[in-house]
């Protein structure tokens, strides 16, 4: 006499757990690293822009799935964090270089068209004792150049001429005659002296220039 068997139950073995996921992390950590690298490059370094950027993103993803038991390579994430705002802070310090260099710039072309375009009033003095003298003046301004000689018999003696633009300026020359004497040169622009000689005896001479 024979009895039924049981049914056979197979059992299932249990599914194995997902693979970790570690390339986030991982992206973010090379992004990092090579955006510190290209940071430090005062123009190539444009490019470290969006590296750092997308590192410290994937560096905080990667966190993120450490922190839930999905990747097991948080230290390599945090990592990557770390390199990508060391890399961040330095490329927002090269913009404020090439920002103020910049304005550095456009304030001297401001500068150098301001003083281009200025006026100035230079004032040829002589004075001394004697029976006369000799003065040769010039001046030179973006309008040109010019030199004219005068005879003085009397001092005090004066000119005043306007010049203008960046190379601007002017000489004054005075020669005693033959009685000899004492005569002083002096140039001031816009009332302010820049040039003074005295010369003293027979055909001597007082040059006031370079200024």
């Amino acid at each position: 006499m024979s009895y039924p068997q049981p049914p056979q139950v197979h059992h299932q073995p249990p599914m194995p757990p997902p693979a970790p996921q570690n390339g986030l992390g991982t992206a973010g950590f090379v992004l990092g690293l090579v955006g510190l690298l290209f940071s430090f490059l005062p123009v190539i370094g444009v490019v470290a822009w969006p590296l750092v950027i997308l590192g410290l993103v994937l560096g905080l993803v990667g966190v993120s799935k450490a922190n839930r038991g999905q990747a097991t390579n948080k230290g390599l994430a945090v990592a990557g964090i770390a390199l990508s705002a060391i890399g961040l802070v330095i490329c927002v310090l090269w913009a404020a270089v090439f920002t103020k260099a910049a304005s550095d710039v456009d304030r001297a072309v401001d500068e150098l068209k301001a003083e281009a375009d200025k006026q100035s009033v230079v004032l040829y003095e002589v004075t001394g004792e004697g029976t006369g003298a000799s003065v040769t003046y010039s001046s030179y301004s973006d309008g040109g150049a010019s030199t004219n000689d005068e005879d003085i018999t009397t001092f005090p003696w004066t000119k005043e001429v306007t010049v203008k633009g960046l190379f601007s300026g002017g000489t004054l020359t005075v020669v005693t005659g033959a009685d000899g004497g004492t005569v002083t040169c002096r140039i001031t622009v816009d009332g302010v002296e820049k040039k003074t000689a005295t010369a003293t005896g027979t055909f001597s001479v007082a040059s006031c220039s370079d200024f």
